[in-house]
């Protein structure tokens, strides 16, 4: 593998610019701190508050928040009554999670192509993979893209499918003028501390009625129902899985702000695009994300490498960029290829689009708080180092 030259002596004197950090307020930390000394610290007030402000986000939908959006998307699949014997299609490329959870309830992921344009599930090839044993649809809107709900609706409600729409990335983003979350099935949130909005921890379940949030609040908490003054009943298995007022707080005061980092977000992606219309850039035959008109809220900019014109691999290029004070990420790996899935039949050469695009995906810096220059500087960075390792 080639190895590059010290990076210029400016990039050195740069601080290193990190894939993403979260803009937390004073006040927000101020709150952070009553709510220590309340001595409520576990679910309570702050918990009913944030979830009474994601409801009004959300245009009144029952929401309910939990320890993590992993811990909502598990909790999806039983509402949705998804157990052993049933299947669930989902794609290939997100975070392990969105598959672990199927596997958790004990049934069975079935996992669908990507878009090549999207980099998002492909509708159109989710019908042939639909049998007697489909519980329900799993979509992810990669990097903050809405899937495109009109159409994955439409075939859900045809075949009699339930929708559990994995959005950890997409708060903040619509489809058709709708904020995702505000309609729909079950539609979960995360709020990890790399997502648009954290509790540090955390997500939420958007649901569909006052009967399911009850199931849900049942699951979140041992399966306890409590009644009178100290009556309790357990009507079904449920875990641990509830949020702390001290995470609670910490997502108030960042949904305050949910508007102004979205914007924020959108501007810096158009000037990634503007920065890496760069020809030098172009000519290299690197792949830009796919354009959003407006509905995505830019969790993430992703780039896919042409590593088939280069003479080092992604590996090589993070580093390059590292040497250079600019961090970058993998967003994701094919699911499929992990050794786990290889063991219950998965093998390369199954998702050949996703697998192509995982090999290449690489995730440049955004976030809130970043400049103008900074999206220069990265681009710049980028141009250097992909010219310094494309094949002569």
């Amino acid at each position: 593998m080639r190895t590059l030259a010290d990076p210029p002596a400016a990039a050195r004197e740069l601080p290193f610019l990190p894939l993403t950090r979260p803009t937390i307020d004073e006040e927000t930390i101020a709150g952070v701190c009553d709510v220590l000394r309340s001595g409520w610290i576990t679910s309570g007030p702050r918990v009913k508050e944030f979830e009474q402000s994601l409801s009004q986000l959300f245009g009144g939908r029952p929401v309910r928040v939990f320890n993590s959006g992993t811990a909502s998307l598990e909790i999806a699949l039983r509402i949705a009554g998804t157990g052993p014997g049933d299947e669930v299609i989902t794609t290939p490329l997100s975070w392990v999670a969105t598959s672990n959870v199927i596997l958790t309830v004990g049934a069975r992921p079935v996992f669908v192509d990507i878009d090549p344009a999207t980099r998002n599930i492909d509708l159109e090839q989710i019908e042939a993979a639909i049998t007697p044993a489909t519980r329900a649809i799993m979509p992810v809107d990669l990097a903050g893209l809405p899937v495109d709900r009109d159409r994955l609706y439409e075939i859900a409600t045809r075949r009699g499918l339930r929708v559990i729409e994995d959005a950890a990335q997409s708060l903040g983003s619509s489809w058709n003028g709708k904020l995702i979350g505000s309609t729909g099935d079950l539609v979960s949130f995360s709020f990890h501390p790399n997502k648009n909005l954290t509790s540090i921890e955390g997500g939420c379940l958007v649901l569909p009625n006052e009967a399911s949030a009850s199931i849900a609040e049942q699951y979140r908490l041992q399966g306890v129902v409590r009644s009178g003054t100290d009556g309790m009943e357990v009507e079904r298995l449920g875990g641990k899985f509830n949020l702390t007022d001290v995470a609670a707080r910490v997502g108030i005061g960042q949904l305050r702000h949910l508007d102004e980092f979205t914007g924020r977000r959108r501007e810096l992606a158009r000037a990634y695009f503007e920065a890496l219309a760069d020809p030098a850039l172009r000519s290299t035959g690197l792949q830009l994300p796919p354009a959003d008109c407006g509905q995505s809220n830019w969790h993430m900019f992703q780039i896919v490498l042409p590593l088939d014109r280069l003479t080092t691999d992604r590996a090589g290029v993070m580093e390059a960029l590292k040497e250079r004070g600019i961090g970058s990420g993998v967003h994701y790996p094919a699911i499929h290829l992990f050794k786990l899935y290889r063991g219950l039949g998965w093998k390369e050469g199954d998702f050949p689009r996703a697998e192509s695009t995982c090999r290449g995906i690489l995730t440049l810096p955004l976030f809130p708080a970043m400049t103008g220059d900074d999206v220069q500087r990265v681009a710049a960075a980028l141009r250097d180092v992909l010219q310094s390792f494309l094949r002569k």
